[in-house]
């Protein structure tokens, strides 16, 4: 029995070793798209935060390309140590898997959930030259120009390219699809006029939308955005099933630690919870959403049975 003890014990040394000693270097949180989109937003706001609860310095690095995959892949793909994680989109765990046709990583196996980060409605913004005050103008432009309207996205299979293939599709208008390598460079080229369409996170068009530089016909969502009160939503403008609120999530990859991964949950749970952060992300129509991995395993399930549906009605593959 003594001997099973010390065995038992020697085990979890090592364990209660690293738990105790993480974080011993910087942290860093790979956000998988371009600086100055909205997941940067939401990324920095949130490693600024847990920098403080961890005592290390936690650092965003971008690393974009297919919707978001390749960030993530990334981080699954990483040594299991809590040293490297990724603020997820709804695309790369709750769209990809479904509508590409070789799936890097298995979001089951290769993922530790750790928190649902934050909710954001999206916003349907085209470019002033579109003669269009409101969603009903625009279908009607749409209609009467078919194939000659270009709707940007944050790249193939992303949760800004679905909802536009969905308006598409529920409309029953032709526009052309344009991939990108994530919202930014999108949205530079629909304020330039190179795409007259996008559906995007609001924080990323919000500054463009009040200078005048783009107008919003709908937001995506269910209610209408803090900041954008005279902005209808998509039901109201006559397409209900046109919705696409995004999120944005914490993962690690499967195999860390149990104690590290407690260790994150508390320090980004702190942060999303301190009134700080949710007046941050307040500003730009951000919902802190902090809760436990069970708890985000719940929603992720809803979210890919919303999202496959989608895929598959719409019969993309990428």
């Amino acid at each position: 029995m003594k001997k099973l003890l010390l065995a038992i014990m020697a085990l979890g040394f090592p364990f209660a070793v690293l738990a105790q000693a993480y974080p011993s270097k910087p942290v860093r949180i790979v956000v998988p798209f371009p600086a100055g989109g909205p997941a940067d937003i939401f990324g920095r706001g949130l490693a600024h935060g847990m920098s403080e609860k961890l005592g290390q310095p936690v650092i965003v690095e971008n690393i974009g390309g297919v919707g978001g995959v390749l960030g993530v892949d990334r981080v699954a793909k990483s040594a299991p140590d809590g040293y490297l994680l990724a603020l997820n989109s709804a695309s790369t765990v709750a769209i990809a898997p479904y509508s590409l046709s070789q799936m890097p990583y298995d979001v089951k196996k290769d993922l530790a959930l750790i928190t649902v980060v934050v909710r954001v409605p999206e916003v349907l913004a085209v470019h002033p030259s579109v003669p269009a005050a409101n969603v009903a103008e625009f279908i009607a432009y749409a209609k009467a120009n078919p194939g000659k309207i270009n709707f940007g996205s944050a790249g193939g299979g992303s949760i800004t390219h679905l909802a536009g293939e969905l308006l598409k599709a529920e409309a029953g208008v032709d526009m052309v699809h344009v991939a990108y390598k994530g919202a930014a460079p999108a949205v530079t080229d629909l304020v330039g006029g190179q795409v007259q369409m996008g559906i995007f996170d609001v924080p990323v068009l919000l500054g463009h939308i009040r200078a005048g530089r783009l107008k919003a016909l709908a937001v995506t969502s269910g209610s209408r955005a803090s900041t954008l009160p005279d902005v209808p939503t998509t039901a109201e403008a006559g397409y209900p099933s046109v919705t696409s609120d995004n999120w944005y999530g914490l993962v690690a990859p499967a195999a860390t630690p149990r104690a590290v991964q407690k260790r994150l949950h508390a320090a980004a749970v702190a942060t999303l919870s301190s009134a700080a952060i949710q007046e941050q992300y307040a500003k730009v129509s951000g919902v802190p959403s902090p809760g436990s991995p069970q708890d985000y395993a719940r929603f992720l399930a809803a979210e890919q049975a919303k999202w496959s549906k989608i895929v598959h009605a719409i019969g993309f593959k990428n």
